[in-house]
């Protein structure tokens, strides 16, 4: 059985995404408008690769699409420096788990963040 690898990474948005979005503004009530909007995901590819796909609105051979409609339509770059200390990991539930925990971590440190 091939053996994956998921990544967590970190795409920062635009900040109209905080005034556009009704249901990015309400997961964010703590957010003060000086640090940045960020997606933070999971991915068994490269963040790179990943961040494509969204920006291209992605969908899989059965016609789902596969990427965030806010880093489509607000998603302006990765931001390495957030996410490159995660290792990668072995299973989905783990990096299920991470995203989520650094997406809190995040939010906490005064950024706002939306996340699946």
């Amino acid at each position: 059985m091939p053996r994956f690898q998921y990544r967590i990474y970190v795409i920062e948005l635009s900040k109209r995404v905080f005034t556009e979005s009704t249901k990015f503004r309400t997961a964010n009530p703590q957010f003060n408008g000086v640090l940045q909007c960020l997606y933070v995901g999971m991915t068994s590819k490269t963040p790179k690769e990943r961040f494509l796909q969204h920006k291209t609105g992605y969908r899989n051979k059965k016609g789902h699409k596969l990427s965030s409609n806010i880093v489509e339509k607000y998603g302006s770059y990765l931001r390495p420096s957030l996410y490159n200390h995660i290792d990668p990991l072995t299973t989905r539930a783990a990096a299920l788990k991470m995203e989520e925990q650094l997406a809190m971590t995040l939010r906490r440190q005064g950024y706002a963040v939306w996340f699946n």
